[in-house]
């Protein structure tokens, strides 16, 4: 199965494949592609801010906000198969523990691989910030969805790299790693609840008052 393209799958067929016996696409894939959904909700609040007379102001931030999310969604889609690529050689090396190299080189590429996923779904929330900030009121529950959902594949991401880690003989090389996706855990998982929770407010607080927007 890792030669498929995953991302080309319908999303019937994407959980259809997930939920079978095949290992790949995983916990990786699936956090990936959870976060490229996360940032396309951000990027869909920008979608509908700009060209709004109400938002002229912070347009140009927008389309700016836009861009890079359209680079972000694209780099986690990548990593939906670049997950399961190095999850092959990974699963080779398991059936050859004699080859302690092998393993631990692949034991390193399995991990590399959601830690990019979570530096990506890091940025995504910190755009997605912003779009809550400026982006149109009328969107606004998009960036609250879009914090929790990059936040849950944050999560997901970063159990990848821990049953990755716990295997490695190179013990200073996983605490180091380790460290690193525990303070990408800490801060942005904190920063989506905080978006979250201000979007939450700010809905709680205007249920009855939907305004429109030229």
């Amino acid at each position: 199965m890792s030669d498929i393209d995953f991302t080309t799958l319908t999303a019937t067929e994407f959980v259809r494949v997930l939920a079978g016996k095949d290992p790949v696409p995983g916990g990786g894939g699936a956090s990936a592609l959870v976060g490229a959904i996360g940032a396309a909700l951000g990027n869909m609040v920008g979608s509908l801010t700009v060209g709004k007379k109400k938002y002229q102001d912070v347009e140009q931030d927008i389309l700016a906000l836009n861009q890079g999310a359209n680079a972000i969604e694209a780099a986690l889609l990548d990593l939906v198969a670049k997950d399961a690529e190095v999850f092959a050689p990974l699963a080779a090396a398991y059936s050859n523990p004699e080859d302690k190299e092998t393993m631990e080189a692949c034991l390193l590429e399995a991990t590399l691989v959601p830690m990019d996923i979570m530096r990506q779904c890091c940025r995504a929330i910190e755009l997605i910030q912003a779009y809550s900030q400026k982006g149109s009121r009328l969107a606004i529950s998009d960036a609250g969805a879009g914090a929790a959902i990059c936040c849950g594949a944050l999560k997901a991401a970063s159990l990848n790299v821990f049953i990755n880690t716990k295997a490695m003989a190179d013990k200073e090389k996983a605490a180091s790693l380790n460290q690193e996706t525990e303070a990408m855990l800490r801060e942005y998982t904190a920063l989506a609840d905080e978006i979250f929770l201000s979007v939450k407010t700010g809905l709680g607080g205007n249920l009855n008052n939907p305004t429109s927007e030229a």
